[in-house]
C-alpha cells in the first residue's frame, strides 16, 4: 500500500490506472478504521482494479462545540488496517492541503441538508458535500464507497452527484454492528462500559420501530414504537427521531449518552436496501 499525502502526490500515482481505463474505486473516511471501514475497503478492493482510500478529519463538518480535537487519530494503526484490508493506495492530507490559504468555496445542499442532522449541526453537510467534491475530483474514481449507516450523507452525497453531472457510481454497505446491535462508529470508543449500555436504547429503539412496521401497523406505528423505547431509556438525551425518505423510507434517531454523540437508522423498506 502507498501513503501519499498530496493531491498532486495522488495525482500522479493514479494516472498510469486511468490511462490503462482501470476501474478506481474510493473509500472517503476520517480514520479510526472499524469493521464498518473494512467492510468498505474489502468492497472497495474486490470490485475494483485500484482501491484508494482517503483519511482526512475534516474539521469543516465539525461544529464550534464537537469534538474535532479529542477525535481519535492513529495512523500507524489505520495503515495497517488499510492495506490489510486491500486498499492499495491511502490518501491521507493535511489540513492545508485540503484547504489552502484563501480558500473559500463550498457547496450547499438547500434542503436535505437542513433537516435532521443539518438541523442538530448547523454546516455539517456544506463540510461533507464541499470535502467529497474535492476528494471527487482529486482521485477521480469510477465508484465511491459509502456506509448505510450514515444514511443522510449518503442521500446528500447522492444528490450531489445528481445536480451536478458527476460521473460516478455510488455504492452503498450496510451497516455493520455489534454483536449487542450498537452500530459501528469511531466514536464509541469514547463510551464508558455504563453509557455503552445505555446507548444500545437507539438500535432497541430501531429495531421496535422496525418490528412494528413489519407487523402491518405502518411507517407512524414504526415511530411510536422507536419512541416508547427512548422515552423509558434512561440518562440518554434524544436529539431527534424521525421518519424520512434517506434512499428509501427510514427511521433515524441521534442520541447523546454523556458527552458521545450518536446516530443510527434503519430502512423500513427492506426491498429498497
Amino acid at each position: 500500500m502507498k501513503l501519499v499525502r498530496s493531491v498532486a502526490g495522488v495525482r500522479e500515482a493514479l494516472m498510469g490506472p486511468r490511462e490503462e481505463a482501470m476501474r478506481i474505486g474510493l473509500v472517503p473516511t476520517m480514520g479510526a478504521f472499524h469493521e464498518g471501514h473494512l467492510t468498505l475497503f474489502r468492497a472497495c478492493a474486490s470490485e475494483c482494479d485500484v482501491a484508494v482510500a482517503s483519511l482526512f478529519v475534516n474539521p469543516t463538518q465539525f461544529g464550534r462545540n464537537e469534538d474535532l480535537a479529542r477525535y481519535p487519530r492513529d495512523l500507524d494503526r489505520d495503515m495497517r488496517l488499510a492495506e490489510e484490508a486491500g486498499i492499495d493506495l491511502l490518501f491521507a492530507p493535511g489540513v492545508e492541503e485540503m484547504y489552502p490559504p484563501g480558500f473559500q468555496t463550498a457547496v450547499e445542499i438547500t434542503e436535505l441538508g437542513l433537516v435532521l442532522e443539518g438541523a442538530s449541526r448547523p454546516g455539517h453537510f456544506r463540510g461533507v458535500a464541499t470535502v467529497c467534491l474535492k476528494l471527487f475530483n482529486i482521485v477521480e474514481p469510477s465508484v465511491a464507497y459509502f456506509g448505510r449507516k450514515d444514511a443522510q450523507q449518503v442521500a446528500v452525497i447522492r444528490t450531489m452527484l445528481l445536480d451536478l453531472n458527476l460521473p460516478l457510481e455510488l455504492r452503498v454497505v450496510p451497516i455493520v454492528r455489534d454483536a449487542d446491535g450498537l452500530a459501528l462508529s469511531s466514536r464509541n470508543a469514547f463510551l464508558q462500559p455504563d453509557e455503552r449500555r445505555k446507548a444500545l436504547a437507539l438500535p432497541q429503539a430501531l429495531k421496535a420501530g422496525m418490528e412494528a412496521c413489519r407487523a402491518g401497523g405502518g411507517s407512524e406505528a414504526a415511530l411510536a414504537a422507536a419512541r416508547r423505547v427512548l422515552d423509558a431509556a434512561e440518562e440518554i438525551d434524544v436529539d431527534y427521531l424521525a421518519l424520512a425518505d434517506l434512499d428509501g423510507p427510514t427511521l433515524a434517531g441521534a442520541i447523546r449518552v454523556g458527552s458521545t454523540r450518536l446516530i443510527d437508522n434503519v430502512l423500513l423498506d427492506e426491498e429498497a436496501r
